[in-house]
């Protein structure tokens, strides 16, 4: 029998349309787009469906955006793993799967996660780049380097992919002194997490005091720590710390690696997840599947996969 990992995808996988299919194929899927539009408050299956692209990439709508289709994607497949990962915001995706976090509360946080970190920095002060082809040891070394702003390593998303947040100027003088072969500045509002989002993390801490969370029906791997936990009261302190620290999703998916996984379920919209898995497990020993669920002809697949192997 496969040892299965679940992957839940962060900001950067959204796409004007996500979740539209799904809506038309299954009436569950339908009462969960209506659910979340009650619980919002205003209509953002009508943002997923048709955007405007500009407003679908605003943080506080990105953020539940995702979390909804991971939500269905999850719901529709109707089985649990052994253990699951999400990629920052999609950790709150993961907690909903494993029963820690009620769908209601976790959709309420991640909007006010995403408002507040959005308003932590003022727009065109900070920013984010992906470097490409340098190593987390060498980045980590340069950055040091630079004495005014901040500059930090946000996400180490594989052997050779590093983002970096901070001031917009740090951040541009660090890539200078990297000299990576390829670097991207990212088409992001705001530098997630590094220290500038420390006013948000407190912000949010508030909020998630208030909310229940329950010990979970199968464990995850933090983003914060790449710790495996399996309390609820784990997961609310890594949601907290995880506002301000970077994503190990290096570390994560080596952890994941040590559980001996053969198949990873990336659920929810886009394939990014589904690519790093494959990049980063390149040199490993064991063989493994990677698949992804994020409407109708995927799920579809992905069910007729598991049918042979479960």
């Amino acid at each position: 029998m496969s040892q299965m990992a679940f992957l839940f995808p962060g900001q950067g996988s959204q796409t004007v349309g996500m979740g539209k299919d799904f809506y038309e194929y299954s009436s569950q899927a339908k009462e969960i787009f209506v659910r979340s539009d009650e619980i919002l408050g205003f209509s953002i299956s009508k943002i997923c469906f048709e955007g405007p692209e500009e407003k679908l990439k605003l943080t506080e709508i990105t953020q539940p955006a995702l979390l909804i289709v991971s939500f269905i994607a999850y719901t529709l497949l109707g089985i649990e793993p052994q253990i699951a990962a999400g990629h920052s915001l999609g950790e709150y995706s993961a907690l909903v799967a494993a029963g820690s976090l009620s769908f209601k509360d976790a959709l309420l946080l991640v909007h006010k996660r995403g408002k507040y970190m959005q308003e932590a920095v003022s727009v065109g002060e900070g920013a984010m780049a992906a470097v490409l082809g340098a190593g987390y040891k060498d980045v980590e070394k340069i950055i040091s380097k630079i004495e005014e702003g901040v500059v930090e390593i946000a996400n180490w998303n594989s052997q050779e992919q590093i983002v970096i947040a901070g001031h917009k100027q740090a951040v541009i003088e660090a890539l200078e002194l990297i000299k990576p072969p390829k670097s991207v500045l990212l088409p992001v509002s705001a530098p997630f997490h590094c220290k500038l989002m420390k006013e948000a993390e407190e912000r949010l801490s508030y909020d998630l005091k208030q909310v229940e969370f329950k010990d979970l029906r199968f464990p995850i791997v933090t983003n914060v720590d790449a710790k495996i936990i399996h309390s609820g009261q784990e997961a609310k302190d890594a949601l907290k710390r995880q506002v301000s620290h970077p994503v190990l999703w290096y570390k994560s998916m080596e952890k994941l690696k040590s559980r001996k996984i053969d198949l990873f379920i990336e659920l929810g919209s886009g394939k990014i997840l589904s690519g790093l898995t494959k990049r980063i497990g390149r040199g490993w020993s064991l063989s493994f599947t990677v698949l992804n669920v994020e409407n109708s002809d995927t799920f579809k697949k992905a069910r007729e996969f598991l049918s042979g192997v479960l």
